[in-house]
């Protein structure tokens, strides 16, 4: 999708930068702590949900840096060209992600290696239900305001955390609770799809539909 020239003043664009700036900070840096916490937590449980989860929070945090030049440098020179490149930077950064997830998940599966209970990991889970959705809406917001597809784009990356939030926290419960040691491999196959169609996104350079 094609983004025209912002329409606001100078005044109000810069307003809208400097809270970018501020999101994507507090994002990183959730981002950074979330890896540590899943992927630490994760090797100790053997569970291939928490490990995937983990490096997702990686990439995002790659993201979040690709950004936080993107609004240092906020200019109509190049502007279109940089965000393309980044898109397909983390495009392929997905697809990876998810031939990592889909294989480790699989392997589990066939091998019948059942990850230990991980309250760490359920505890995260449901911290990042509540925070990820709240960030995701206001970079979206600040995205649209300054007609930024890679905003946007990076905002729809939050949105997917909390989506795969979801999906660890089902699987890491129902191991936890009834013993379903399947449900956690299940769950990182179940999030490849969903990785893989927002990595596709990427390389085409489709970054959103921002009017919704």
């Amino acid at each position: 999708m094609q983004f025209s020239v912002a329409t606001g003043t100078a005044a109000s664009r810069e307003v809208q930068v400097r809270r970018g700036l501020r999101l994507e900070y507090i994002t990183l840096g959730y981002n950074v702590v979330e890896a540590l916490v899943s992927i630490t937590s994760g090797l100790v449980a053997g569970s291939i949900a928490l490990i995937g989860f983990g490096v997702d929070s990686v990439i995002e945090s790659i993201s979040g840096c690709i950004m936080l030049w993107r609004l240092r440098q906020d200019s109509h020179c190049r502007r279109d060209e940089f965000e393309r490149r980044a898109l397909r930077l983390i495009g392929w950064s997905f697809l990876i992600l998810a031939a990592y997830v889909g294989y480790e998940a699989a392997e589990k599966l066939i091998t019948r290696e059942a990850p230990d209970r991980s309250i760490p990991g359920i505890v995260l889970a449901c911290a990042s239900l509540i925070v990820m959705p709240v960030l995701s809406r206001k970079k979206r917001a600040v995205g649209r305001e300054l007609n930024s597809a890679a905003m946007v784009a990076d905002s729809k990356q939050t949105q997917l955390c909390s989506f795969l939030s979801a999906i660890l926290l089902g699987g890491l419960l129902l191991n936890a609770t009834v013993g379903w040691w399947w449900a956690d491999p299940l769950a990182g196959i179940v999030m490849v799809p969903i990785i893989v169609k927002e990595g596709i996104a990427g390389l085409r350079g489709q970054a959103c539909e921002c009017g919704h």
